[in-house]
């Protein structure tokens, strides 16, 4: 009986703890396309607008892992960029992707968001990509940020990438790995082309321990092949970005979450960044046992840090 009793409790606590808010869908106009959002939480809380990675990778069907919490403390809006989950379901992009433009569907919608929810400001959370669209805003308009939260941020990545090709190159060569290394040697920085970023995410994968299955390549090559073709171009702009130089200060409060593990946006970059970097309020979170997708490793210490730690405290 007593073990019942406990069991209730715990799936009590466990119910109360999380949010069962139904999701919103709404189609916006946003750079003459289609665009799609979701929203849950009530409309009378602050507003966290995330910005999704990849570029091109959806996080509107897995939101609830690192949001469910947050969502009683906040609207919580996702958005699938263009060319990209149920936006890309709805309509192609009208124009060719450039960096520019992505830029701008971010502060229009940015705007949109504002009037629809009758807020002055809103919290941005950019994730790896996302955050060189969030750090645009922080630049540009931080007149509208109650703060900007960036995971596993996008610093100056060209060197991220290098100092990966020579991790890799290294521990190759100490394995005696001749596959590795002759597949290495062809990976120019930035991407030239898709075997390029397929062999250096290859071995990053097979580094970290999460090598890919035999069974695996040929998808992975041809997702790649297919990405690259719309969302290649614009990485490799982005590639060239040097935060340190270009953006030594943002005039909003400013908060870091990054992952120990993380090479892929090399940890001790971003890092470096924050320490320089100028901001009326900001404050770095390290998980040492986290890689680049921090935000879906960690997502309950994430979420209880953003509720006892930045809201409101802005």
């Amino acid at each position: 009986m007593k073990n019942k009793v406990n069991l209730a409790l715990i799936l009590l606590v466990l119910f109360l703890g999380r949010s069962f808010a139904q999701t919103h869908y709404d189609t916006l106009s946003i750079g003459r396309i289609k665009q799609v959002i979701s929203y849950k939480g009530n409309n009378d809380l602050p507003l966290i607008l995330f910005l999704h990675g990849g570029p091109g990778s959806s996080r509107m069907n897995q939101a609830d892992v690192f949001s469910g919490k947050l969502q009683n403390h906040f609207t919580v809006v996702q958005w699938d960029q263009r060319e990209t989950g149920r936006t890309l379901a709805l309509n192609r992009s009208s124009v060719p992707i450039t960096l520019e433009l992505m830029e701008n569907d971010t502060y229009e919608l940015l705007q949109l968001l504002l009037k629809k929810f009758n807020k002055k400001k809103l919290y941005l959370v950019g994730e790896s990509w996302g955050t060189v669209l969030g750090f645009k805003m922080a630049e540009k308009h931080p007149e509208l940020l109650n703060a900007y939260i960036a995971f596993s941020p996008v610093v100056n990545q060209s060197r991220s990438e290098q100092l990966l090709l020579s991790k890799l190159k290294a521990d190759a060569k100490e394995k005696r790995n001749l596959t590795a290394e002759k597949e290495l040697n062809t990976v120019t920085i930035p991407f030239k082309k898709y075997e390029s970023l397929y062999y250096s995410r290859k071995w990053m994968f097979s580094y970290d321990g999460k090598p890919l299955a035999d069974k695996d390549t040929t998808a992975v090559k041809e997702y790649l092949k297919s990405w690259s073709e719309i969302w290649l171009p614009t990485w490799n702009k982005a590639v060239t970005q040097n935060l340190p130089k270009e953006l030594p200060k943002i005039n909003c409060p400013v908060y870091f979450f990054i992952g120990k593990k993380d090479f892929q946006t090399n940890h001790v970059i971003a890092e470096d960044y924050f320490k320089h970097l100028k901001a009326p309020k900001k404050k770095i979170f390290l998980f040492e046992d986290a890689g680049h997708s921090v935000l879906m490793e960690k997502p309950e210490e994430i979420q209880k840090i953003i509720i006892e730690q930045i809201l409101d405290k802005n």
